[in-house]
């Protein structure tokens, strides 16, 4: 039995735009991908390829696990990855190709051009592209309920657009100087930083986020802040990689590796809050029978959520468990956006007698 997710909040059957869009955003990243083939051959592709999905599995486990206590639409998580791999890139290619174009009829000399593209442009352009699969979800707005949601749909865009960006850079230090060249550029981009865009993003996601989930008019100023914020950390790594000072990294490195942390408490945070409000609206509940004064207790903290999926795999009933917490957390949310949005009340219990129904069939203890 799968929990099923906001289900009168979403179409029966997957947007067709955001279908499209997808299409379209995969399509781009294998043509991308074929024009690589095509110019370094297969050899060097293959190598590019392999280092370039080496760590994609892990990192996609790292967000992924943001997102654990009320997961995404895999249909959405998917689109976020596509854009940032497809439309992101050959918009981004395009764009800032353009934009040195015209600082070189300036009559900007070609370091300069060149140095102008990596530290201004590609930040400016890159960031502007990637976040823009956040406002597009904009339209979808009831899948973003919280901080988390946007910076878990922001690093997907970024990883999306890091895997294929990579693949050209791996295929042109190969080009240049070898297997040597290339592995040594991904302990640096694959090891060292391999969340620098997923980053970078996320704080644009940060800030659509805030933007939908806060009240006041105020609130929308977080989207360009969070943009600012993902161009200065992009446009800071790339200048000291300019640079090519170690110092001068250290100090970029130091500074993304702090903004990180920074979105990790804010999700561990926002989880810990999201929790805390089972124990406010689901003693409603208990005349049903459904949700018992120690069920209560067991999902209102973390710790004891993991010691009843423990347990409940032991006696064989673990999918039970995760579906049981799942409608809960879904329960939870659903006052949570009647309390921050108002709800009509037809909507509302119909959304509610799903969930109920989810926990009666999940329940078998």
């Amino acid at each position: 039995m799968t929990v099923p997710t906001r289900p009168s909040s979403l179409p029966q059957r997957p947007s067709k735009a955001l279908l499209i869009w997808l299409v379209i955003s995969s399509a781009l990243a294998v043509i991308v991908l074929v024009g690589m083939l095509l110019s370094g051959g297969p050899l060097g592709f293959g190598l590019s390829m392999l280092l370039a999905l080496a760590p994609l599995p892990l990192l996609l486990a790292a967000v992924l696990s943001l997102d654990r206590l009320e997961p995404e639409p895999g249909l959405h998580l998917g689109f976020a990855f596509a854009w940032g791999a497809g439309v992101a890139i050959v918009l981004g290619i395009v764009l800032t190709l353009a934009g040195q174009a015209v600082f070189a009829r300036a009559g900007y000399g070609e370091q300069t051009v060149d140095q102008l593209g990596t530290a201004f442009l590609a930040p400016v352009i890159e960031e502007a592209l990637k976040g823009a699969a956040l406002l597009l979800l904009l339209v979808r707005r009831r899948e973003i309920d919280g901080l988390t949601d946007g910076i878990v749909y922001g690093s997907m865009a970024g990883l999306g657009f890091a895997a294929v960006e990579n693949v050209g850079y791996y295929l042109g230090a190969f080009t240049e100087d070898g297997v040597g060249g290339a592995v040594q550029l991904f302990v640096i981009r694959g090891l060292i930083d391999p969340l620098g865009h997923p980053v970078y993003t996320a704080m644009t996601g940060l800030g659509v986020a805030y933007a939908l989930t806060r009240r006041g008019p105020a609130r929308f100023a977080a989207i360009p802040l969070g943009y600012f914020g993902a161009v200065f950390l992009h446009g800071l790594w790339n200048g000291t990689a300019m640079l090519q000072s170690l110092g001068w990294m250290g100090v970029a490195y130091l500074v993304i590796m702090g903004a990180l942390i920074g979105l990790v408490l804010v999700t561990v945070r926002e989880r810990r809050q999201l929790v805390a409000k089972i124990g406010t609206y689901l003693p409603a509940y208990q005349p049903t029978g459904l949700l018992t004064p120690p069920d209560i207790k067991m999902l209102s903290t973390l710790s004891a959520r993991r010691s009843a999926r423990k347990w409940a795999k032991g006696v064989g009933l673990g999918r039970a468990m995760g579906d049981y917490q799942q409608a809960a957390t879904e329960l939870t949310m659903l006052h949570l956006r009647a309390e921050r949005e108002g709800a009509d009340p037809a909507v509302f219990a119909a959304e509610r007698d799903v969930l109920l129904d989810a926990l009666s069939q999940a329940r078998r203890w």
